[in-house]
């Protein structure tokens, strides 16, 4: 659809918005729920920054204008109803809600839902899985002087892959040795080299779970 056809489409309530569900357009998960009204939706189709409408306030308000934790469009589709819309951002910063969480969803339903499977605690650790994917996209993206990641990147495969093996190995001593706190630090330090390399060939977690899914 074009635009215009957007625009066209999408059915504003009686108070003239529409809501608009954010999901990050990398790691896949849902950053936060907001509202547009027509001046909100021109703003960001025109700019690919996200603009909102804040009902609290009663006003047109541009993501990030005061925390810096700017939102770029990257792709929008609208439901069959025309009455919501879907949006896949790029989030600068990692942090999407006022509260300082990467996700304005941070609180879960504690206990089980599944008798099988603790898909809370599941789901829990996809988050961070998502943060930490996020935030190295972020460095990627919008480079820091100092950052670690950006350091691995700038050196290129052989030495992203070099840590890789490395903390691989370490993690296998680990075990060996058999004690919990250092074999949590090892794979800890695997995920994140591996996930760096996961980045910088543009493959998500989301992927490898939806892999693992179909296995």
């Amino acid at each position: 659809m074009t635009k215009q056809e957007i625009l066209d489409t999408v059915k504003f309530d009686e108070k003239g918005l529409v809501v608009c569900v954010v999901q990050d357009a990398h790691a896949k998960k849902i950053r936060m729920v907001a509202y547009m009204n027509r001046e909100a939706l021109e703003k960001t189709l025109e700019t690919k920054e996200m603009y909102y409408f804040s009902r609290s306030r009663n006003e047109l308000w541009r993501k990030g204008e005061t925390s810096g934790y700017f939102q770029h469009m990257k792709g929008l589709s609208i439901d069959c109803d025309g009455d919501a819309l879907l949006f896949q951002v790029e989030q600068v910063g990692g942090i999407s809600c006022h509260t300082g969480h990467a996700t304005c969803f941070y609180r879960d339903l504690d206990e089980d839902v599944d008798v099988k499977v603790n898909r809370t605690k599941i789901e829990k650790s996809n988050i961070e899985l998502f943060n930490l994917e996020a935030t190295i996209h972020d460095r990627i993206v919008n480079p820091e002087p100092g950052s670690y990641t950006n350091y691995l990147i700038e050196k290129g495969d052989n030495k992203i892959l070099k840590k890789v093996g490395e903390e691989a190995t370490e993690t296998i001593i680990a075990f060996k040795d058999g004690k919990k706190p250092e074999i949590v630090g090892e794979i800890a330090d695997l995920i994140y080299h591996l996930t760096v390399e996961m980045q910088s060939k543009d493959i998500s977690w989301q992927e490898v779970f939806d892999e693992l899914k179909n296995r």
